[in-house]
């Protein structure tokens, strides 16, 4: 799909709901794909899967299905070669896993680890691992998180045999936990990281779960929202606080300092994304209404500006760089989704 004829740099969506939830689709048949959920406080809450039609250079929405609560997260299986089934997963009060085809989506598997009791601990965020596509982790205001395994059999008819099982389940923090993302050292299979209320960033290995290395806390306690690894050095991520409106990049070398603090922003920060070809750029967006890239090149030198600003007509409440289109970043704000050529 070439839409470089065209030369438009913004593409915008309008959903019919608050946009919280969103991700690129990373299979090369699908490029300008993208997934929205809902934020509606309530049981009833949606999905689209929006594409980007190429005669008339606009959004059109491709499905909308039902999902329970708002989505805390949503994402493609990283699947850049298009080998396996087209799977999306998104978090909320489970883990679902969703199989998509051209007329409709339908559940494939909900991954549920409160096998013995009616109640569940709400699912705060996950991570799906891209060296193995059938490792996901999920990480839990119940302070666990908890790696699950995937099995995608053959297709036998109407009956397909997406199953996923618990690998292994571990207390992560002393409170909620609010965000996991795997890590692309060692190989990019066993590695994790995680962040939550106690206001700690820990690392952990699949393969020694018997303990953690704490990378960074919080001065202030503060408990940290997300954490995000830089594509390109694996001892790179950056995280964020609750309510804060600088954005901490730590080098897992130099445990508890941080090596950049990206404070420009004038409220507070929701969203982190490396760019996926670069390991000196990050986009950060917050509630001022602005997506800011960074180069983070001259570090351990102080950052003091970004080298690009967007000013979106809302506050902004995610960011997400297409790992297989670095010249694209999309954004959303209340109940807009926008691509933006960078």
């Amino acid at each position: 799909m070439s839409l470089h004829g065209k030369r438009k740099e913004i593409y915008k969506y309008e959903a019919p709901w608050t946009v919280y939830a969103m991700n690129w689709s990373v299979r090369p048949d699908k490029r300008f794909r993208l997934a929205l959920g809902s934020f509606v406080e309530e049981y009833n809450n949606k999905v689209q899967l929006v594409g980007l039609e190429e005669e008339s250079s606009e959004f059109v929405c491709r499905n909308t299905f039902d999902h329970p609560y708002p989505t805390t997260k949503i994402m493609w299986i990283p699947d850049t070669k298009g080998i396996y089934p087209d799977l999306l997963a998104t978090s909320g009060d489970y883990l679902r896993i969703w199989r998509v085809s051209d007329t409709e989506t339908r559940l494939e598997c909900l991954l549920n680890n409160n096998k013995n009791s009616d109640f569940c601990a709400p699912l705060t965020s996950f991570d799906w691992n891209e060296v193995d596509p059938n490792l996901l982790g999920t990480s839990s205001i119940d302070t666990t998180c908890t790696i699950w395994g995937l099995e995608t059999g053959q297709v036998l008819g109407r009956v397909n045999l997406v199953s996923g099982h618990v690998k292994t389940q571990l207390i992560a923090h002393d409170k909620e936990v609010y965000d996991i993302a795997f890590s692309r050292a060692g190989g990019g299979r066993d590695m994790f990281a995680s962040v939550g209320a106690d206001g700690s960033v820990r690392m952990f290995d699949l393969r020694h779960l018997e303990h953690s290395t704490i990378i960074y806390e919080d001065p202030q306690h503060h408990p940290l929202l997300r954490l995000c690894w830089n594509k390109q050095d694996p001892n790179y991520l950056a995280t964020m606080a609750m309510d804060g409106m600088e954005v901490v990049i730590l080098d897992v070398r130099v445990p508890c300092t941080p090596v950049a603090r990206l404070n420009n922003h004038r409220a507070c920060v929701n969203g982190i994304a490396w760019a996926p070809h670069s390991s000196c750029h990050i986009c950060t967006a917050a509630d001022d209404h602005q997506a800011l890239i960074w180069d983070i090149q001259q570090m351990p030198r102080a950052i003091e500006d970004p080298i690009l600003a967007y000013t979106a007509e809302g506050e902004i409440n995610n960011v997400q760089w297409a790992s297989t289109q670095p010249d694209w970043i999309a954004i959303c704000y209340n109940n807009c989704l926008e691509i933006l050529r960078v």
